[in-house]
């Protein structure tokens, strides 16, 4: 039996099945960790969504910002974006059933020693306490009322982590932390316009695991969500999202052993990378 972390899938659907055959991939033996972002922007989100929902146990997903956009779209809270290709799911017969399940992934995932969460921890959380927030949110998702939670997503504010937030400050900025975060200042004040290269920060701000003495130091790390980072295979931060839905690569990292696999990908013509 062996774990996979695979990167961000974005619909892209062949080039997960390309991938899937390059690791032998077994559902009854083997198991597979999605870091999020499982739709959008590629060409199958549908078909990406029905084979994950349909794996079981075998397949363990957490939720980034394309899929909260989803549910959020499929709510009538947010118009589509107009690169958006979630069409295919919000008029597939078994809709229903696809968001129900989307909303009930979980927003950090902690097992084998690894901790998976889509975009990267505040300075100030441990892991351990990361999972506590991160099961606040998801149990709002999951409760009858979580229409009003997907209503007041949207939003940069608050910016920074106080134990004193409640209501949807809290839970929204513990849902951009974790699936929005790239940059963020040592003292943890998220930045969110800057998606390009780690090596060119916003003022005043870092790598979110670049931070100095953050409390998750220690603690192994497996996220997605910044294409222009790359593949980063270190001691306790492992970025998996490579670009697939920009031509790149799509990645998978058997957490056993720490090796790589990876498949090329077609990626969008004509669709300008970190959109």
């Amino acid at each position: 039996m062996s774990t996979y972390a695979i990167g961000d899938l974005q619909g892209c659907y062949e080039a997960l099945q390309q991938l899937l055959q390059r690791i032998e991939f077994d559902p009854a033996r083997d198991r597979i960790w999605l870091v999020g972002d499982l739709v959008n922007r590629g060409a199958d989100s549908l078909a990406v969504l029905r084979w994950a929902r349909a794996m079981g146990d075998s397949v363990t997903v957490v939720l980034g910002n394309h899929d909260l956009h989803l549910l959020a779209v499929a709510e009538g809270f947010v118009k589509p974006h107009r690169s958006d290709t979630l069409g295919g799911i919000l008029t597939a017969p078994d809709r229903d059933a696809l968001l129900t399940w989307l909303r009930h992934r979980p927003l950090a995932y902690a097992a084998e020693g690894y901790f998976m969460v889509h975009a990267g921890l505040l300075p100030q959380w441990t892991t351990a306490q990361a999972l506590d927030l991160a099961g606040e949110v998801e149990t709002r998702l999951r409760a009858p009322n979580y229409r009003g939670f997907l209503a007041h997503l949207y939003g940069n504010h608050p910016d920074r982590w106080e134990e004193s937030l409640h209501g949807i400050d809290r839970l929204r900025l513990i849902t951009n932390a974790m699936t929005r975060l790239r940059f963020c200042s040592p003292d943890g004040v998220m930045e969110f316009k800057t998606k390009g290269s780690p090596e060119q920060p916003p003022p005043g701000c870092v790598p979110w695991f670049q931070v100095p003495g953050r409390a998750s130091i220690g603690s192994p790390i497996v996220f997605g969500h910044w294409s222009a980072l790359g593949l980063r295979v270190e001691t306790d931060c492992m970025a998996l999202d490579t670009g697939c839905l920009w031509g790149g690569q799509l990645s998978a990292l058997r957490l056993d052993d720490r090796r790589v696999f990876q498949v090329a990908c077609a990626g969008l013509a004509g669709v300008t990378r970190w959109q």
